[in-house]
């Protein structure tokens, strides 16, 4: 029994939410009724007025305030610009896309600078609405074939 209790102890809880097609209470309620402890902005650009409720400053705000949850921005999570741009603005597939940013995060070796601490009731963010054609689903499966204890909850 202690030894089934060490590992459910030793698992990581990470969530993953986009903030579009979701009214600000959808989001927060989602992130609050999770038990999330804090949002990992993945996004490349968090200040963009396309973001209403969740630009950096105001989303920071209103995380704190509504649901005691803290706010990281953390860039290593993000794809480049040439990855984004080649996929978005120049219509690219999304295989190429993945391929493209999975190379990126071997690079960077996230495994290594992201703390299994910080991710623990962490719930990484982005915009897009569901996780499949994203990079947030992309961080998580990674870092969970990295460090392999790793229960991944799309919100």
């Amino acid at each position: 029994m202690n030894k089934m209790r060490q590992i459910q102890s030793s698992n990581i809880n990470l969530y993953s939410i986009g903030f579009t097609q979701k009214t600000a209470q959808e989001f927060f309620t989602l992130l609050a009724n999770a038990g999330v402890k804090r949002i990992i902005d993945t996004r490349l650009n968090n200040v963009s007025q396309l973001a209403g409720f969740a630009k950096r400053k105001d989303l920071e705000y209103f995380l704190k305030e509504i649901a005691d949850i803290e706010y990281v921005h953390i860039l290593d999570l993000a794809p480049t610009q040439d990855i984004l741009n080649k996929y978005k603005k120049e219509k690219g597939d999304w295989k190429t896309y993945e391929k493209s940013f999975l190379d990126l995060m071997k690079t960077r070796q996230i495994e290594k600078t992201i703390s299994p601490k910080l991710l623990d009731g962490g719930c990484l963010l982005c915009s897009e609405a569901k996780p499949h054609n994203c990079h947030r689903r992309l961080v998580a499966e990674y870092l969970n074939n990295k460090l392999g204890n790793i229960n991944i909850c799309h919100l």
